[in-house]
Order: structure tokens, then C-alpha cells, then sequence
């Protein structure tokens, strides 16, 4: 029987891994637990174009339109055209959606969601349905991806070899390289900047998005889900002023908010319109009442945080890097689906359908271990991540320009931290140094327009190429 490592316990990893242990592989998760992912803290909930009155082609206009047209359209077609199958296997395992709701960018209400809450629910069902199909559980953390002559052995995991035929990095992406982020602190990149150094390109590191309505407080950072929005809060400066369209894609909600904070305006979410606000968004109302916030009568400040990143790991449209016997799934991986700015909730279909398709192309490929040789084993410790964090927040954060981001390169280079999650860090930098215009989630003050001339995706490979 062959064996498939899945280094990641949140969505795309245990979608992949239970479609996998029903076509008889032996499955091994290695992760710290599905409530630590973020697919977990998933809000809103999954955009499915299945509803009367909807189609595939209108989710697709809504999907390029939001990723400026940078967007892999083969890819987003695959990608959409399988959403009902998603939803079947969803709803097959005891997935029950509540209701459908409308987000930013959307022209329809496809947002399926289960009390604002969706990730929650989800990954409890995800995890017993993998459960009961025989996979089993590692809790632990991979620190080095085991690969020689550009194919993959296995991981280490705390320094011991787990040798695997096949090998799919789910681990989330790396917005935990920045300093504010409600995501998991996991979520740091470190495999992905290791598969970079290893032989697996990564792709899209510029475009990074930026969550618009953070909530930063005493007791932790927070996000306050699209989904408030679009139940009737609005946006409001200290003065109660309007100065943005709430349903806009997140990129130019992020930026709204940020030019008025830098005009010196506190900005505010005004949800006292929204009929019983516990009930909708029980997640919500309890951690801002844990601040003395009720938001039935107080306006709740926000501001942009580190969300989502849109590069990853370079896969193919079966999801396969460049590394043999290597794959990668969910917000690890970057095929072109996002384009420069991810439409909201189009994350946890993705999600769902690589971990669907991941499973159908390792039962083609049938990769084989074969003999292993000696592998060198080479993690110490992550070291000052809080420096990388500070140099990304600063130098690469919502609004950019040259000079800034080659300070940031210089900075870089005196931190002591894990050279791969340095690589990553450079990645992010330097391909949004060379790309020169705005698009989506990535802004240059110096570059404000879009350019024709780069309509196109970087890749880093530890150079950009743009």
C-alpha cells in the first residue's frame, strides 16, 4: 500500500486526506491539531455558484474581475466548474449549510455559511470523517522537507525521518511572517521557503492581502468577518463619516481605511443597524465583549491586518511542484486561481477542490519511494522571527514603494533567523520591488496605475522572475 504524508490539519489537507484513504492509500496527517489552522478561524464561509439563478460564468467574471485580470483563467474554470462537487462532499460527510450570503465582489449571494462561523464547523466534521476513513494522526511539527536530486523522501519531523511515497505540503500560507495577523502563528512559510531552496519555485509572493476590518484589542488581534458588512455595517470615520463602498474587494477597502489612518482618523465599523448581532455572529460578539465592546450600541475601531497570502508554492493544475512526488494544497500552493487579489471565501473552495484533485492525481502518478539515501537534516531554530515580521508589516504591507522595499532587503540581511524563512521574506520583497504598478493587493505609491507590461505572474526561485 502506498503512503501519502500530509504535512497540515486544516481544510485542503483533510479533504486530501480522506479522498486519498478512500482509494486505499495509507495516510499519515502531520499537523498541531485542526483547531489550530486557519481554516478553523474561517468566518464567513465557502463561495459555491450552485444556486438558481446563479451560474459558473458569473463566479468567474466576479473571480478575474477581483484578481485583476491577472487570474489563471484555465485554472479558475477547473476550479469553479468542480464547486458541486465540493459541495456534495461536503454535504456527504454531514457538512449542513445554514443560509447564503453576500461578501465583497460578489454579484450574488453564494456564500454558503453556518453561523459566521463556518470554519469551525467544518473542521470538526473534516476531522471525524477522516477519522472514520482510517487516516491517521501525527501531532507535531515537519521542519524540513526531505528531498534529494529534486524528489521527495518524506519530512523530518523533530529531527526523525518519516519516509513517505508521495508528500503534500497543506500547511496554510505565511501571512504569520507579518506582525499583525488573526490567522494561526503557525502559518509562517517556513516549508514553503525550504521547498524554494530545494528545487520548488514559489509564485504571486508580492500579492499579499490584507484583511480590511482587523480588530487589534486587549485581548488579541481579530477579525471582524466581511459577512458583518454585508448585513448592513458600515464604515465610519471618529467623525461618522462614510468614505468607502463596504462591498468593494477587500484591496480597496484595505486602502480606504489606510489612507484615512494615515490622515490621522480613527476608523470604526458601525454594526448598530444589525438585528441580534449575537445570534448572526456569535464568534464576533464574544470577543468583543470580552473588551467591553457591544455592538449593538459601540462602534468597533478597526484597521487593515496581514490576512491572506495569495503565493505559494508553484503547483501545476494537478497541483504538482517541481519536486517530485512533492504536491501541495490550499493556501500553500499558488496556481494562478486568485490572480492579484483573492475574491472572499473563494479560499475554502479551493481548499476543498485541491484536496479533491490532489488525491486524483497521486493515484495517477503512483509515486514510489524507492531506495533512500542518506538525507541531510539541517533545522536549528526559527531564531527572530519577530524581526521578520516587523520588515515585512513595515517594508511590504498595504501600501509600498521602491525605496521602502530596499530598505527592507537591507534590513534583512542583519537578522539571524532561519535561512528559509529569510528566503521566503526576501521572495516577498524582492518580487514586489520588480513589480512596478499597482494590481489587487499589491500597491506601489511609486507606481499607482496598473501596467499592461506586467500582466503576468512572478515566480522566485531565490531570484524574481517577473
Amino acid at each position: 500500500m502506498a503512503s501519502v504524508g500530509i504535512i497540515g490539519s486544516g481544510a485542503a489537507g483533510l479533504t486530501a486526506a480522506i479522498a486519498l484513504a478512500r482509494r486505499g492509500f495509507d495516510v499519515t496527517v502531520i499537523g498541531k491539531g485542526f483547531k489550530n489552522t486557519n481554516s478553523y478561524l474561517a468566518q464567513a464561509g465557502i463561495a459555491l455558484p450552485i444556486l438558481e439563478g446563479d451560474s459558473i460564468k458569473a463566479h468567474f467574471i466576479d473571480t478575474v474581475r477581483a484578481g485583476k485580470y491577472l487570474n489563471d483563467e484555465e485554472v479558475v474554470w477547473n476550479v469553479l466548474s468542480k464547486a458541486s462537487e465540493a459541495y456534495d462532499f461536503l454535504t456527504s460527510i454531514g457538512i449542513e449549510f445554514e443560509t447564503n450570503e453576500t461578501e465583497g465582489g460578489h454579484s450574488f449571494p453564494r456564500v454558503f455559511t453556518i453561523k459566521n462561523e463556518t470554519g469551525k464547523h467544518m473542521m470538526k466534521v473534516l476531522h471525524m470523517a477522516a477519522k472514520e476513513a482510517g487516516v491517521h494522526f501525527v501531532e507535531g511539527f515537519a521542519e524540513e522537507l526531505a528531498v534529494r536530486e529534486r524528489k521527495a523522501y518524506g519530512v523530518f519531523l523533530e529531527g526523525e525521518l518519516m519516509k513517505f511515497d508521495a508528500t503534500v505540503i497543506a500547511t496554510g500560507g505565511f501571512a504569520g511572517l507579518f506582525k499583525y495577523t488573526a490567522g494561526s502563528p503557525l502559518t509562517i512559510g517556513l516549508l514553503i521557503g525550504d521547498a524554494v531552496m530545494k528545487g520548488a519555485p514559489a509564485r504571486d509572493l508580492e500579492f499579499i492581502q490584507f484583511h480590511p476590518t482587523g480588530y487589534i484589542g486587549k485581548s488579541g488581534v481579530f477579525l471582524v468577518s466581511e459577512a458583518v458588512r454585508g448585513a448592513g455595517a458600515k464604515l465610519v470615520t471618529e467623525d461618522g463619516k462614510r468614505f468607502v463602498n463596504e462591498l468593494s474587494t477587500r484591496d480597496i477597502v484595505a486602502r480606504a481605511i489606510y489612507r484615512q489612518m494615515l490622515a490621522g482618523k480613527e476608523v470604526y465599523l458601525d454594526a448598530t443597524s444589525i438585528e441580534d448581532f449575537k445570534k448572526s455572529f456569535p464568534q464576533i460578539y464574544a470577543f468583543l465583549r470580552k473588551d467591553g465592546i457591544d455592538p449593538s450600541r459601540d462602534l468597533i475601531p478597526v484597521s487593515p491586518i496581514a490576512h491572506y497570502t495569495i503565493g505559494g508554492m508553484a503547483v501545476d493544475l494537478w497541483y504538482r511542484t517541481a519536486i517530485k512526488g512533492l504536491y501541495a494544497v490550499g493556501e500553500a500552493m499558488s496556481n494562478g486561481f486568485h490572480g492579484a487579489n483573492r475574491l472572499a471565501s473563494n479560499s475554502l473552495l479551493e481548499c476543498i477542490v485541491s484536496g479533491l484533485e490532489v488525491a486524483r492525481t497521486i493515484a495517477r502518478d503512483r509515486p514510489k519511494l524507492g531506495e533512500v539515501r542518506e538525507i541531510q537534516y539541517h533545522f536549528d531554530s526559527q531564531g527572530d522571527v519577530d524581526s521578520l515580521r516587523e520588515i515585512l508589516w513595515k517594508h511590504a504591507g498595504i501600501v509600498r514603494s521602491g525605496s521602502s522595499l530596499r530598505e527592507g532587503l537591507k534590513r534583512l540581511d542583519s537578522v539571524e533567523a532561519d535561512h528559509r524563512l529569510k528566503l521566503l521574506a526576501r521572495g516577498v520583497l524582492e518580487c514586489a520591488l520588480a513589480r512596478e504598478e499597482s494590481r489587487g493587493a499589491h500597491y506601489r505609491e511609486d507606481f499607482p496605475a496598473v501596467r499592461k507590461a506586467f500582466e503576468r505572474p512572478s515566480f522566485f526561485d531565490g531570484m524574481c522572475r517577473l
